[in-house]
C-alpha cells in the first residue's frame, strides 16, 4: 500500500518544512511522460522506506507557489528536504540508484 502524500501549497510548510524526518518531493504534473516513468520508482522508495522518510507527491500546475518559491523548471524533479531546507536536487526521471545514493546518507 502506497505511502505517498499529496503536497500542495496550502499544507507545504506543515508537511514538509515542519517534517521531523527528511522529505522527498516528486515535483510533476499529469501530462508529463517521464513523470510516469519515474512514478513506481517513487513508490518503491515510499514503501521500502515508510517511516523513515517522507514520501509525496506535488503538481505543479495546480500549486505555482511552492513550484515558484524553489525554482522548479523542469519536470519531474525531485526535491529532498532535511530539517525543513532544501537538501538536494535531482532533475529528470532517474535509475533508483541514483535517488538511493543520495537519499540513504540522511536515513
Amino acid at each position: 500500500m502506497s505511502q505517498i502524500q499529496s503536497f500542495n501549497d496550502d499544507n507545504f510548510n506543515k508537511e514538509v518544512l515542519s517534517s521531523d524526518i527528511p522529505v522527498l518531493i516528486d515535483f510533476w504534473a499529469e501530462w508529463c511522460a517521464p513523470c510516469k516513468l519515474i512514478s513506481p520508482i517513487i513508490e518503491d522508495i515510499s514503501n521500502e522506506y515508510e517511516g523513515k522518510l517522507k514520501v509525496g507527491k506535488l503538481d505543479v500546475d495546480n500549486n505555482p507557489q511552492v513550484s515558484m518559491k524553489y525554482g522548479i523548471r523542469s519536470i519531474p524533479t525531485l526535491l529532498i528536504f532535511k530539517d525543513g531546507k532544501p537538501f538536494d536536487t535531482i532533475i529528470g526521471a532517474v535509475p533508483k540508484k541514483v535517488i538511493l545514493d543520495k537519499l540513504l546518507p540522511l536515513l
